[in-house]
């Protein structure tokens, strides 16, 4: 058996090589464009291949790009609205915690989601206080832009011309994040054709794609969840009640200088194993992250973003990942 694990993490790994040599190139950073590509370039240089790119002067004509940055603007637009706040005690929701009845293991903990006014939410992550115990971001993955922050919708474009003839649809979804650098995200990949604009602030991303999946050591951990006391400003996390398991990526790559030796240890595939893609997206500028792709973002104080996710194609690449993924030495 040990003979047999061997063997299959050596065919993997040359898998990755051979992704990086063939396709995505032997750098660590992410193709850069001067301008939006047209509709047959951006499908045959990035969709086609699954390739991520930055794409610069994107957001030129957006009137968010200079809107936004105010926070007196947004109050005022937003003053009557009601927004959906993710709180949680550390910027890490969504993500592995302490098991909350045996801190040895893990669970994975979802944020506390609190509706307020979207003026007493704003100044939570745009001049946080310091010290406190608890993190808020601005955002909720059910097209809420077109929904909760539709009044801003005019300040944008309501899809991407050039993306949406490549791909053949509109997005299924629009999303706004408004963050601090204080969130984080973990490692985790989605199942749509993501473009990502940053229109204030910094988005920096770690990325690794979809053939590096058994580097990420997905395993079941328990779901819990976060649940916020107003008035006594502290977070409890109770599990999952019946209790469900959650398939996530266990490894941090960016582990406190106290944990990098065990972090190291514990995922050699990762650490020791092909750089990752690195690349910071500012203010101005638009990822392409194609679907099924890990990321892993941290970001900027104050940053603004908004993400347009298209239906993926579930074909034949879709059959080739889920077939990797049985593979996996990890398991």
């Amino acid at each position: 058996m040990a003979a047999k694990h061997t063997s299959n993490t050596e065919d993997i790994s040359k898998l990755w090589e051979e992704v990086r040599e063939l396709s995505l190139g032997t750098s660590t950073q992410v193709e850069r464009l001067d301008s939006p590509p047209s509709p047959i370039e951006f499908y045959r240089n990035f969709v086609a291949p699954n390739k991520p790119c930055i794409i610069s002067n994107a957001l030129e004509h957006w009137p968010a790009l200079s809107l936004w940055s105010s926070d007196e603007y947004l109050c005022g637009v937003l003053d009557s609205s009601e927004v959906s706040v993710h709180l949680s005690p550390n910027g890490r929701a969504d993500s592995l915690v302490p098991h909350p009845k045996d801190p040895s293991s893990l669970c994975f903990a979802s944020a506390h989601v609190e509706q307020m006014p979207f003026c007493d939410a704003l100044p939570l992550i745009s001049k946080p206080k310091k010290n406190a115990n608890m993190v808020a971001y601005m955002q909720q993955q059910n097209d809420c832009f077109r929904s909760e922050y539709s009044i801003l919708f005019s300040d944008c474009d309501k899809h991407v011309g050039w993306a949406s003839e490549a791909l053949g649809c509109l997005p299924e979804a629009v999303n706004l994040w408004i963050g601090n650098h204080l969130s984080e995200t973990s490692f985790h990949k989605d199942h749509y054709e993501n473009l990502y604009a940053v229109v204030s602030g910094e988005k920096h991303f770690t990325l690794l794609p979809p053939t590096d999946v058994h580097r990420l050591y997905i395993r079941p951990y328990p779901a819990a969840q976060y649940s916020y006391n107003q008035d006594r400003e502290e977070f409890s996390l109770q599990l999952d009640d019946p209790i469900r398991y959650v398939p996530w990526c266990s490894v941090n790559p960016d582990p406190s200088q106290g944990t990098k030796e065990r972090e190291w240890n514990k995922f050699p595939l990762y650490f020791d194993g092909p750089k990752p893609f690195e690349c910071t997206v500012k203010a101005g500028e638009m990822l392409y992250l194609p679907s099924m792709w890990f990321h892993y973002v941290k970001q900027s104080p104050r940053t603004i973003a908004v993400n347009y996710w298209y239906d993926m194609q579930f074909d034949i690449k879709y059959a080739y990942f889920n077939f990797l993924q049985s593979l996996n030495p990890t398991t």
